[in-house]
């Protein structure tokens, strides 16, 4: 039985993430303006780096200071069996109080819906925002759930068996949109 080849396709490069970044800052400051009481939290692992450059970028352009936090979701996950019985815990950092704050949560990439549904969860053990929106990186589709973001930088249209990955510099040591299909 022949394997199938794997196709690695560069989506954005460096310049082009950060543009991304920039437009995805600009629109949730035209949707918050006038609103004081917002803070970002970034899903671990890539979605809290996200979330840190778009608060320099809303410090840079607007001259905002958006306090931001990090969650590990890892605890509240519903698929051990299939990713591992040990999470890898990166730890859960929110320096400021999520009561009656619009509470902007940032992830990488979209996907099935799951990952946001456990960092639902754990924000509610932290405690009760006035509200929350979603904002990602990359919506690829899918959905197993009924989630939808506030906030896209980039809608990617896949297959299922696709895998889309973000490459970040504070992660990775790079920054790059790669699309992997063939799988």
């Amino acid at each position: 039985m022949k394997q199938k080849e794997i196709k690695r396709k560069e989506i954005l490069d460096a310049g082009g993430i950060a543009r991304s970044l920039s437009r995805l800052a600009l629109e949730i400051f035209e949707r918050q303006q006038g609103q004081k009481d917002f803070a970002f939290i970034g899903i671990q692992r890539r979605g809290f780096p996200l979330a840190k450059r778009i608060a320099q970028k809303l410090k840079e352009m607007e001259k905002l200071n958006i306090e931001v936090g990090a969650l590990d979701i890892n605890l509240y996950r519903d698929d051990f069996s299939t990713v591992g019985t040990a999470p890898v815990l990166r730890g859960t950092n929110v320096p400021f109080t999520v009561e009656e704050k619009t509470i902007i949560l940032v992830d990488d990439v979209l996907f099935t819906g799951r990952t946001i549904r456990a960092a639902l969860e754990a924000i509610v053990d932290i405690g009760r925002p006035k509200k929350v929106e979603l904002a990602v990186f990359v919506d690829r589709g899918h959905r197993e759930l009924p989630i939808q973001a506030d906030y896209v930088g980039l809608s990617l249209n896949t297959r299922r068996e696709d895998h889309v990955e973000l490459y970040l510099t504070e992660t990775d040591g790079k920054d790059s949109l790669i699309l992997e299909s063939g799988k």
